[in-house]
């Protein structure tokens, strides 16, 4: 607790300083980017085009530090917790929002970080196996209203779960939402036959419907993707309401001094407008959209109020231990 008053006091000196000059000096060692979560996620890989860049164009090394476990809440404390200098970041993720719903996390959700920049989001498919041979998200819906919670939806957990609870709240049907214990697992089993549907970001969904093993009714974009054209939006689909991004952004712990969170923001923005990056986002499955510190700091409250509202409606267990 002492260390980090001395880290804001002298946080707070250096905010007095010109602006230009404190960006200037910034960095003068190498930087931490802590990934709270397992490498070769969606996480891991912007992390890791992020510190690659970063590290060529402030001229120093970039470290990722793969930090899993508990949601993400085991490497976002570590950041949280760390000197607000701006020497450690953090990858945070929609799951940063979720989590304070039904879980106990050591930190203030609303303080604990600032947020250098938005970088983009994993869009959805709802697609449907053999079990449920439905062509529409209209057809999905009539069935579920014949036969309240027996339509069974695989979910992978955490922020699938959720979207899966917000599309039975925004449908106002009642689903058996499963969850399994990876995204894999449940998308093989609505392949298999023994469940009806899912949610899943699209890259590994894409090879099955493309091979006619999953049937896409709808994705999560603002328009049609371009990987995948035929399929409608859950708008052009008449479903209303259905606002589940799977977000990226970096962030840093409260207090790093201003000017260095936008240098930091205008590298990375700089770094995802470009041609290359909207192309690796595009084969991602994933639409940039940058967002700076104020912009964040509004998104982040209303993102925690539709999901407490979400898991209410849900009847999702809280976990207060």
């Amino acid at each position: 607790m002492f260390a980090r008053l001395i880290y804001a006091l002298v946080a707070s000196i250096l905010v007095l300083l010109p602006g230009a000059a404190l960006t200037q000096a910034y960095p003068t060692k190498p930087i931490r980017l802590i990934v709270p979560f397992a490498p070769g996620g969606t996480n891991d890989i912007l992390g890791r085009m992020v510190a690659t860049h970063l590290s060529q164009t402030l001229g120093q090394n970039m470290i990722v530090d793969n930090r899993p476990g508990f949601q993400g809440i085991i490497g976002t404390n570590l950041a949280a917790n760390s000197a607000p200098d701006g020497y450690t970041l953090v990858v945070i993720s929609a799951a940063y929002t979720m989590n304070p719903v039904t879980l106990k996390v050591p930190y203030d959700t609303s303080s604990a970080l600032v947020f250098v920049a938005k970088m983009g989001a994993s869009y959805l498919i709802l697609s449907v196996g053999p079990l449920l041979p439905v062509k529409s998200v209209d057809e999905l819906v009539a069935e579920a209203g014949r036969r309240p919670g027996e339509i069974v939806i695989a979910s992978s957990g955490g922020f699938m779960h959720f979207a899966s609870a917000l599309f039975q709240s925004v449908t106002k049907r009642k689903y058996n939402i499963v969850l399994y214990k990876g995204g894999f697992p449940a998308m093989m089993d609505v392949i298999g036959g023994q469940a009806h549907a899912h949610l899943a970001v699209s890259v590994p969904a894409i090879p099955h419907l493309r091979a006619g093993r999953l049937k896409g009714l709808a994705v999560g974009t603002p328009k049609r993707a371009d990987l995948l054209p035929e399929i409608p939006t859950f708008e052009e689909a008449g479903v209303k309401g259905f606002d589940a991004a799977n977000w990226y952004a970096v962030a840093a712990p409260a207090g790093t001094p201003r000017p260095i969170v936008t240098k930091l923001h205008n590298e990375i923005a700089r770094f995802f407008n470009s041609p290359e990056m909207q192309k690796k986002m595009a084969d991602l499955g994933a639409v940039i959209d940058i967002k700076n510190a104020d912009e964040m700091r509004k998104i982040i409250p209303a993102e925690i109020a539709k999901w407490t509202r979400v898991a209410t409606e849900a009847g999702m267990p809280r976990d207060v231990n």
